[in-house]
């Protein structure tokens, strides 16, 4: 059966080399939001042509910087976490060049914004090289307080020595 849409493929690099770990038919998250970020053409006219089958004369554009996203995570994930922690700081993360912030399980109270997830935001930051990205992302992630929360600081770490070599 001819399929047409998005293929999604979660790799993980392994000492044998990528792995294949997952795939769906969906666009993966946050995966697809650094795509986004990277993305100067319009997503509806590549879908539409996809759809029709004509995104081989679709000539989509992309922003040369690098983009990567820091998931910060409640505490206790991936197994028991509490929801309900207040996160404060997102303006401000959020007014560092290059950095957007997705909300991918928080819930609005009035003013505040509360944890109601495991993988709570996503501080994705884009740059010239992989080590301002990088930078530009843990300075967001360093400006939010969120004392219920996490985050892996080893992001892109390879990356950024292959790019110093």
């Amino acid at each position: 059966m001819p399929y047409s849409g998005v293929l999604f493929l979660g790799l993980m690099l392994t000492k044998s080399g990528p792995q294949l770990i997952e795939y769906n038919v969906r666009f993966g998250d946050p995966e697809c939001q650094v795509l986004m970020l990277r993305m100067m053409s319009d997503l509806v006219p590549a879908l539409l042509a996809a759809r029709d089958g004509q995104l081989k004369n679709f000539d989509l554009r992309w922003y040369p910087d690098v983009a990567l996203t820091v998931v910060m995570a409640a505490k206790g994930y991936p197994g028991n976490y509490n929801k309900g922690s207040v996160i404060e700081g997102l303006g401000g993360a959020a007014q560092i060049e290059g950095v957007e912030i997705f909300h991918a399980g928080t819930k609005a109270d009035g003013a505040r914004i509360l944890a109601n997830g495991g993988r709570v935001l996503n501080v994705c930051a884009m740059g010239k090289t992989v080590r301002e990205a990088q930078q530009r992302a843990y300075e967001a992630v360093d400006r939010i307080k969120w004392p219920d929360g996490f985050c892996r600081r080893d992001i892109a770490s390879q990356a950024v020595e292959q790019e110093r070599s």
